[in-house]
């Protein structure tokens, strides 16, 4: 395991999904706001967003959050729709597929990077934030534990120092926070805390083969757990009525 003695001042700061932080201009306020409720699946895909309830629960003016929804559209978290207003995105299935495929490969690349140039510092952080997603595991607290696990493979590309990928996978990853949202059945893990930890594992002994082929296992699972099919919901009288 290299080490290293400070890390870029050029670095992403991405320990953690985008949040609400004192001091935040109101278009990053609002942006934030929204992109956290996707990744913690409060807001579904297919939601609406009109503009008149935006500008209403910020007191903003529709410039801003025409500004706001622009920038998500162009993140992928939102898609805009013409005479439609926006809508949080619904990735279709062959979506999926490429999303997943390219998430493997570009993690491949994280994983190999951080395990050849992980500090003692960078380990110590990346298991004290396990032990934060464990505990949010325990409790069964599942938005703090969807953001944490995600925060992890956000962490995992800050330790590898290349500000390139983490950007493409924060993208990445907001977007499979959607595919889970719509497709993963009810009661599973967005991902398994055991196999986060046995990939820290492998990093810091600096083992990078096993530890991309483990990520690589662990995204397909991950994948797999997703019904990209979903039957169509049946919203009868009789079924609502128990019959």
């Amino acid at each position: 395991m290299a080490t290293r003695s400070s890390r870029s001042k050029t670095a992403l700061p991405v320990t953690e999904l985008p949040g609400l932080k004192p001091g935040d201009d109101i278009e990053t306020r609002i942006y934030n706001t929204v992109f956290e409720s996707v990744m913690t699946q409060r807001l579904k895909p297919g939601t609406k967003l009109p503009e008149a309830s935006l500008c209403e629960l910020f007191d903003v003016s529709r410039a801003t959050v025409r500004k706001v929804l622009q920038k998500l559209a162009h993140d992928h978290i939102v898609e805009l729709r013409v005479n439609r207003g926006a809508v949080v995105a619904a990735p279709s299935p062959e979506e999926t597929r490429q999303i997943f495929e390219a998430r493997r490969h570009l993690e491949a690349c994280i994983v190999r990077l951080a395990a050849s140039t992980a500090s003692r510092a960078d380990i110590a952080s990346l298991r004290a934030q396990l032990k934060q997603e464990h505990d949010a595991m325990h409790r069964f607290a599942q938005p703090e534990w969807a953001r944490l696990a995600s925060a992890f493979h956000l962490r995992l590309a800050e330790v590898a120092g290349n500000t390139i990928l983490q950007q493409y996978l924060m993208e990445l990853v907001s977007r499979c926070s959607l595919i889970v949202a719509l497709y993963e059945p009810p009661g599973n893990a967005a991902c398994e805390h055991d196999e986060h930890a046995r990939v820290v594992d492998y990093i810091e002994k600096g083992d990078a083969e096993r530890a991309v082929k483990l990520m690589d296992e662990h995204l397909r699972t991950l994948e797999a757990n997703v019904c990209v099919q979903p039957e169509a919901e049946d919203n009868s009288l009789a079924r609502m009525l128990g019959m």
